[in-house]
This record gives structure tokens, sequence and C-alpha cells, in this order.
């Protein structure tokens, strides 16, 4: 019995706890938040920037990337650089055998040694007409076949040094050299190897130009309608994280490049500052494409900003309690949005949730 009263004492006493704990904790809710309940931030001037985050891959431009071939076919004789060799504009690459060249070379001179010789007599032999003809030795009819026999070899001798002139670019093309300078980024044949000139010249070696180089900037296609030609962008590289190279758009491609079923724009970046880095093609990059900016301007967090009815507000702190004023939005920058009016700098601005 004692055992049974215990047991009811101990739920009373429970109970009185319980309705105690409530009253307590619906006092507590109902107590009015103070300053230090909200989270809060000062109106202040800021510099403001949008901008738009994009992968990308660094590409030669058009014209960096050349693909040095033979006009001639022959034998590889020497080979005079390797991969990764820079080479200057001119610079000799390679040089194919030339006794074949060389041979039709000399054949061109010795032809047009003999047409040089075949004029000089036409010549002689005219002026010697022309006096006989003078001195009525000779006929009329004579002197016109010495002036189209001179005139003959005088064809001859031009139509010889056209074909010199050939033989000797083709002679000239057996020693292969740079047509820009760069670095040595390929090599496709070998010493000893025949190489068989056609339509399609065959490739010796491939040069890149290592200081004409651009980003190609794949925006997606909720962002590409805020992409213009002249924008400033920073970009970084793997191998440089902590250095931001410095860029400008220069080209939008019209035709989009579906990956993933991801819409992508390939947006041209310039690269206008290098750091002193050496930059490779096909080296991956984040890209900061800037969209406009604000300097100077009154402008809070974008959480700190509310719509209501498609009028913008704030709630502004004033002796401990929130106070909901109207504003005017301005730029949208990254983090923080411009007003233009409705608030003054140095109010207290609050970043909760108020309602």
């Amino acid at each position: 019995m004692k055992t049974l009263k215990a047991i009811i004492g101990i739920g009373v006493l429970l109970g009185i706890g319980l309705v105690v704990g409530t009253q307590t904790g619906l006092l507590f809710n109902e107590r009015p938040r103070d300053a230090s309940d909200w989270e809060t931030t000062i109106v202040k001037r800021r510099d403001l920037g949008s901008s738009v985050l994009a992968t990308g891959i660094i590409k030669p431009q058009v014209g960096a990337e050349v693909r040095v071939g033979s006009r001639v076919s022959g034998i590889l004789k020497r080979l005079y650089v390797n991969i990764g060799d820079p080479v200057k504009k001119g610079a000799l690459l390679s040089e194919l055998d030339p006794t074949e060249y060389q041979a039709q070379y000399n054949q061109a001179l010795a032809a047009r040694e003999h047409a040089l010789a075949d004029r000089e007599y036409a010549r002689l032999d005219l002026e010697r007409k022309r006096q006989l003809f003078e001195k009525q030795f000779s006929s009329k009819e004579e002197v016109d076949l010495a002036e189209r026999a001179y005139r003959v070899a005088e064809a001859r001798v031009k139509e010889t040094e056209a074909n010199l002139e050939y033989a000797q670019i083709q002679l000239d093309y057996t020693r292969i050299r740079a047509p820009v300078a760069g670095v040595v980024a390929s090599i496709a044949t070998q010493v000893g190897e025949t190489v068989a000139a056609s339509f399609a010249s065959p490739t010796f070696v491939t040069i890149i130009d290592l200081d004409r180089l651009e980003v190609w900037a794949y925006v997606d296609e909720t962002d590409i309608g805020r992409i213009e030609v002249g924008q400033r962008a920073s970009f970084q590289v793997d191998t440089y994280p902590d250095v931001d190279f410095e860029g400008q758009v220069t080209a939008i491609y019209p035709k989009a490049e579906i990956q993933d079923n991801v819409v992508n724009y390939v947006t041209i970046v310039e690269i206008t500052d290098s750091k002193g880095r050496t930059l490779r093609p096909e080296m991956t990059t984040t890209i900061n494409i800037f969209l406009a900016s604000r300097d100077d301007v009154l402008a809070v967090p974008h959480r700190a900003l509310r719509k209501d009815d498609g009028r913008h507000h704030v709630y502004v702190l004033q002796d401990g309690q929130p106070q909901k004023r109207p504003v005017t939005a301005g730029f949208r920058g990254k983090s923080y949005t411009e007003i233009t009016e409705g608030l003054s700098p140095q109010e207290v601005v609050i970043l909760d949730e108020v309602e």
C-alpha cells in the first residue's frame, strides 16, 4: 500500500514539473528578440562586380600551329631538330637527298648556257646581214631571216632561264626550313624514310608558337547571353595554381558544343598577360569572365534583400527591433546588391528571416 502511494506521489510531482516547464517555455518564446538575437550587417559603400565562371582549354591561335611538310619527293637525309627544340623562323629543320634535283638543276644550267651561245651567234649573224644589206651584198629576205633567228634564240634563252629557276626551286625544296618561330611539337618522319609528295604534303615537323595561344572557354547556355566581346577575363591553370593570368574576350562561336546533354558555347579569350610563365596547348583552365562593375556604391548582401509584390525591401534594426524599409535595388554583384534608394551608410540591416 505504501508502495502504491509512493508511485502516485512521484507521478504527481512529474506532472507538476511538466506544467511548470511548459509555461516557462511559453513565456520564453513570447519574449521579444533583442539586437543580440539578430544576424546583422552594416550598410557600407563597396566596389561591386559580377562574373561568369567557366572551364576551358588552352589552344593555339589560328596560324600558331604549323605542320611543316615537303613539296618534293625523296629520301630524308638529315633531321636537325628534336621534339621540344625551340626554332627560329627560317631555321633548317631537315634535308632530303638532293642528288636527283641537283642533276636536274645542272641540266637546266647547261641548257641555258647553250641557249646563250645560240643567241650570241644569232646576234652576230644579224649584225653581219644588216651590214651586207647596207652595202647591197645581201637581200632584205636574208636580213628578215636573221632577225627571226635572233628573236627565236632570245625566246629560247628566256625559256631556259625559267627552267633553271624552276630547277633551283625544286632543289631548294630539299632543304626544309621553319616557316614560323616556335617549339617543335612533333616529328613524323625519320632519317632514311622515303617521302612521296602528292596533292597533300607529308608532314615532317609540327611547330607551335607558344607566344600565340588563346583560351577556349566553354560557357553554359544560361550565361552566354551576358558575354560580350571586349570583356576582361582572368584564368588559372593547374600548373600555376596561385597565378591569375589575364585575358580578354575576342570572339563567341555561334555554334554550340553539346557534351553529356549540356549545351556550351565556345568563347575565345585572348591571353593579354602570361605573367612571365610558359603556357602550353591543352592545359585545362578555370576562367572568370567579368561582366560589369560598380565602384563606391551602397550595397547589402543578397540575403538582406527581400521582395514582396514586386518591390524590394530590407529590415533595418532600430531600437533593437526590425523595421521594414522599402528600397530600390540596382546592380547585382557576386555577393552584394547595390541599393540606390532607401538606405544610408552605417545603418544596420538584418540578414535573418524576420517573418
